[in-house]
């Protein structure tokens, strides 16, 4: 079975990086035969992934204008307000392969929580059209992000695979019946672990991982993550390593995490991790640390996973379904807004300091179980591609 992973921007955001490395490994571990392959906007970040059995560039194209497509584009777009010709052009570096695969996974997990795609719905009617699978692989949907043209998109899949409950609640009460709960890929990723860098203390580090995703979104924040290093230099004896996962141009975390490192550097209790290291080698320093405190979900999964208490910077419904479904409830994740509150900051470090044990007790419960939920959407996978007793499935 040929396998298309799409709708990935590429690895330098290591949670994308982690999606693609685990759905590779547990994909081809319970699918006997399985080929897998990327689609990706910057595919030279990826090649750091070696499971893959190929890499494509999925970048959009250029239409010129005045070109022969220009012209057709545009014109059925005046006359019949119908953009399928333009954007089957401008996508063509995935929609060219639909031909040779069977599958196709849409796997950016939280893209269907930033407005509209029109360039994804164009692939997937292009998939369904060619009459091979399409399955939404691991997604968050909040309430919000809902809109009729979406809904519509939303019924053209074989299989949505939601994350998280929230969002399978959600699908489920709006009649979707091609929904199935699974949990995100990532939980069950490996890790590397790297030499411990100067400063770091055994045993007694926590990891502070913060985004300017988050901030933009509330300007406050940044202060008040101030606010926080310093309650915890002033409140612990705890070294402080701040940990980038994402390191686009313009969404960078390492940027605005060096600028905390220049202002607490003299403490002597603040490091800063390096800026290119991937999702595995993140994970391996992740996993030993005492705490961890991420705005970034890859990264509080790689803490979750590793059974490290984590009090997540949330900023949308993917981060308060995961909680939910580990905790019972939204455990220790602070909404957008409430990131202005630095007492509220600060009241939810001493909760999770003072709730160390309990925290370890439940992760140490329910991590095997949400690691099992990410290989059933393996198996509901396999469940798709027996529905038409296809010979190119396995057991």
């Amino acid at each position: 079975m040929n396998i298309m992973m799409f709708a990935h921007g590429g690895s330098l955001n290591r949670g994308c990086e982690a999606i693609v490395r685990s759905s590779t490994k547990i994909i081809k571990e319970k699918i006997q035969g399985s080929k897998v392959f990327l689609a990706s906007e910057k595919p030279e970040t990826d090649k750091i992934i070696r499971n893959l059995d190929g890499i494509f560039d999925g970048s959009q194209c250029n239409i010129n204008k005045y070109s022969y497509d220009w012209l057709v584009s545009s014109l059925k777009y005046k006359l019949f307000k119908d953009e399928s010709y333009a954007l089957g052009k401008i996508e063509n570096n995935i929609i060219k392969h639909i031909k040779d695969m069977d599958v196709y996974l849409s796997i950016g997990g939280d893209n269907y929580c930033y407005g509209e795609q029109p360039g994804w719905y164009e692939i997937n009617k292009r998939v369904k059209a060619q009459e091979k699978k399409l399955v939404l692989w691991g997604c968050s949907i909040g309430e919000e992000d809902i809109s009729k043209r979406k809904l519509e998109d939303l019924k053209l899949f074989d299989l949505i695979l939601a994350r998280e409950t929230l969002t399978y609640n959600m699908l489920k009460n709006r009649g979707y019946n091609n929904v199935k709960l699974c949990a995100d890929p990532a939980f069950t990723m490996e890790k590397e672990e790297l030499k411990l860098p100067e400063g770091w203390e055994d045993q007694n580090t926590i990891g502070l991982n913060f985004s300017p995703l988050v901030w933009k979104r509330n300007k406050d924040s940044q202060n008040s993550v101030g606010e926080l290093i310093k309650h915890i230099l002033y409140s612990t004896n705890m070294t402080i390593a701040l940990t980038p996962h994402v390191i686009y141009e313009g969404n960078n975390d390492y940027e605005i995490l060096f600028k905390y490192y220049e202002d607490f550097k003299q403490t002597g209790r603040v490091i800063i991790l390096p800026n290119n290291l991937n999702a595995t080698q993140y994970k391996g320093y992740i996993s030993r640390m005492k705490f961890f405190i991420g705005a970034r979900t890859h990264a509080t999964i790689a803490a979750y996973s590793s059974i490290v208490p984590t009090l997540v910077l949330g900023y949308s419904v993917k981060s308060k379904g995961i909680s939910k479904d580990i905790f019972g409830e939204e455990k220790l994740v602070l909404g957008i807004e409430e990131l202005s509150n630095i007492q509220k900051l600060k009241n939810a470090f001493d909760e999770m300091v003072q709730d160390e044990d309990a925290l370890k007790q439940k992760l140490r419960q329910t991590i095997p179980k949400v690691k099992e939920m990410s290989y059933k959407a393996v198996d509901h996978l396999k469940e798709v591609c027996y529905e038409e007793e296809s010979s190119i499935c396995y057991a």
